[in-house]
């Protein structure tokens, strides 16, 4: 049975991307760890999310041992190991699957303001279904997947055709429920393409306070200026 009395306990940030858009930076170091505010892209996601949850996840690849020590120092939970996989596959191929409850998942990359509490609420409105993706507006400069839905139950997710909102990187799902109804993924695309054919990937009416994403030299400069 779903434990969903205590709220959201475990959450992951996925870290283990290569970050080719930020080269040279790149070249010496992880993505995660590129310098902000002082500290690193995902010390900042760290502290933000860490003391409302129990259990902290994160996922490495790319240079994974200089980011595992990094993030171990910041006292995660766990590090799991998924270089040369895809960003899925730590939900059907690591002891978390098996996890039949809630999980936040976002990207190391999000620079972002949320309360937890109002997502989980929203997560049991709809359902408490195998995901829930978390929505923003658009930001001009920053791609995203494009969130086609009706009553919050997603039927696509296209970069080409413009809506009034897109996939932030943040998402809550379901493990043990997402491999009931599914084979073995590698990415999310994959897995998002498959609830939607099962009527089970919504979206969320909920929106994070604020938002932005680094995914280039010029976003990192520009998140150094923003008050998140």
């Amino acid at each position: 049975m779903s434990n969903l009395k205590q709220g959201i306990r475990h959450g992951l940030i996925m870290a283990a991307g290569r970050g080719t858009r930020m080269a040279p930076l790149t070249d010496s170091i992880p993505k995660p760890m590129a310098p902000l505010w002082g500290s690193t892209l995902i010390a900042n996601g760290i502290t933000k999310i860490k003391p409302h949850l129990e259990n902290l996840h994160i996922t490495v690849g790319y240079k994974g041992a200089d980011l595992a020590k990094h993030v171990i120092e910041l006292g995660v939970s766990s590090v799991i190991n998924t270089e040369g996989k895809g960003n899925a596959w730590w939900v059907f191929n690591s002891l978390l699957k098996n996890l039949d409850e809630p999980v936040l998942v976002m990207t190391a990359d999000n620079v972002t303001d949320f309360t937890i509490e109002l997502l989980f609420e929203e997560y049991k409105r709809l359902g408490s279904p195998p995901c829930m993706v978390i929505p923003v507006i658009p930001v001009q400069g920053l791609d995203g997947d494009f969130i086609h839905q009706s009553n919050n139950l997603v039927s696509k997710l296209d970069r080409t055709e413009p809506t009034k909102i897109y996939c932030s990187g943040i998402q809550i799902l379901n493990p043990f429920l997402i491999n009931q109804i599914m084979d073995k993924k590698e990415d999310f695309s994959e897995v998002w393409n498959e609830l939607i054919k099962k009527k089970c990937l919504f979206s969320s009416s909920i929106f994070p306070d604020k938002w932005f994403t680094v995914d280039s030299i010029q976003s990192l400069s520009d998140a150094h200026k923003l008050k998140i």
